[in-house]
């Protein structure tokens, strides 16, 4: 509906900016002109690697969480786009080999209350195992609860580039995600993370067990390998140089 709006914007604009390559790639095809790719940032100074065991011991407690339970995290707001029933899909797989749960940092939006009460219905043992953490007020508050995350999973059916990707390589998290939008312009398959394609994500389950099978070693490189992209490609630092670049070229 806004379609004109939009093309009447691009075309006018003396520059456009994108978040990602995807992104950049549909400004293209749409209005017939380039656009400069804008990176999503994070601020490091509250994302980063932390082992502080008793702050995460606390925290685990405070939720629910056992000492044995394998954490699969999402931040953001739980919905179709995201890929929910992948995410509870990946839970029920999970949950029947090991002790597991779903973290949800953040909120379940009001029509996918439908799909959670399904969800219980269906398989209650599972979804007895899903914990929201409800609307967190700060990214100081969100932090701590990516921190308790064993692995990551954003199964996106479309994204532009998502901060919540973002923030959770940024502290030393795993990360399996789609391949929707810009998502693949951070992750590198079996390096930083893994890229699932979205024709393949009824195998998210599999996907998790499979990381979670590796040795502590492979574990550790590529979460220090996630942090380490963020930390060279998406602080505000980086962010700062971009914009005085794209400001000078327009004066």
């Amino acid at each position: 509906g806004d379609f004109s709006r939009l093309h009447w914007t691009l075309a006018h604009a003396d520059t456009v900016t994108a978040v990602s390559q995807d992104m950049a790639h549909k400004v293209q095809m749409v209005s017939d002109r380039p656009a400069i790719v804008q990176k999503n940032v994070v601020d490091t100074d509250i994302f980063y690697p932390t082992k502080d065991v008793q702050a995460q011991a606390i925290l685990r407690e405070s939720l629910g969480i056992a000492a044995d339970e394998v954490v699969l995290g999402f931040s953001g707001e739980l919905r179709e786009k995201k890929g929910q029933s992948f995410l509870l899909s990946a839970l029920t797989q999970v949950h029947a080999v090991r002790s597991a749960c779903l973290l949800i940092i953040g909120e379940v939006r009001s029509e996918s209350q439908a799909v959670i009460q399904a969800f219980n219905a269906n398989h209650p043992e599972a979804a007895g195992r899903i914990i929201v953490t409800g609307h967190l007020e700060t990214p100081q508050a969100v932090a701590p609860h990516l921190h308790l995350c064993d692995v990551f999973l954003l199964p996106s059916l479309w994204e532009g580039m998502p901060n919540a990707l973002l923030e959770a390589m940024a502290c030393g998290r795993v990360c399996i995600a789609s391949d929707a939008g810009g998502i693949p312009d951070v992750l590198s398959h079996g390096k930083n993370g893994f890229v699932l394609p979205r024709i393949h994500l009824h195998h998210l389950g599999d996907a998790v067990l499979e990381y979670l099978a590796l040795g502590d070693q492979q574990k550790e490189e590529m979460a220090i390998a996630a942090t380490q992209y963020i930390q060279h490609h998406h602080t505000l630092q980086h962010e700062r140089e971009q914009l005085h670049s794209i400001i000078r070229k327009c004066f």
